[in-house]
């Protein structure tokens, strides 16, 4: 039971397998989460960030058991943390294929670039906890700029 749990567990860890892609695989990862948010974007906001926070907890377990087999800290091909990080994101965003394009492009240069502090939390906290924190400081940063940008933009 323990290695089909483990197995399932870095299935999902790798983004359902987008994160063994050789390249940009994180990129890859948050694509994943798109049909993900669009299946859940309808819920009521109480219940979608019910969903996105037990994601997270799964994925402090998920990231933790997959970094230990790979033997790495926050190895690229484990994009859990993108897929959490987009559904935070786009947390109370406004309808339309607009805002899911804007979501994408604000989370993944937020994470790519990790605008301080998430830099320095990202080499001092280590583990499933860590690898999953500062995606989702990244995307508290993206989330912030794409609310602005909906303020700003709609009437």
């Amino acid at each position: 039971m323990k290695s089909y749990l483990t197995r399932v567990g870095f299935f999902l860890a790798h983004g359902f397998g987008s994160g063994k892609l050789p390249w940009a695989p994180g990129t890859f990862g948050t694509l994943v989460a798109i049909p993900i948010y669009l299946l859940i974007y309808p819920f009521p906001y109480p219940l979608y960030a019910a969903i996105v926070g037990v994601m997270f907890v799964v994925g402090v377990w998920l990231c933790q058991i997959t970094e230990q087999s790979l033997g790495a800290h926050d190895h690229p091909s484990i994009v859990w943390d993108e897929i959490v990080g987009y559904l935070i994101t786009m947390f109370m965003a406004p309808s339309g294929w607009v805002w899911v394009l804007a979501g994408f492009v604000f989370f993944r240069a937020l994470d790519i670039w990790k605008p301080f502090p998430i830099r320095q939390i990202e080499r001092r906290v280590r583990g499933g906890f860590g690898n999953m924190l500062d995606d989702a400081l990244a995307a508290l940063y993206a989330w912030l700029v794409l609310q602005g940008v909906a303020y700003f933009y709609l009437p």
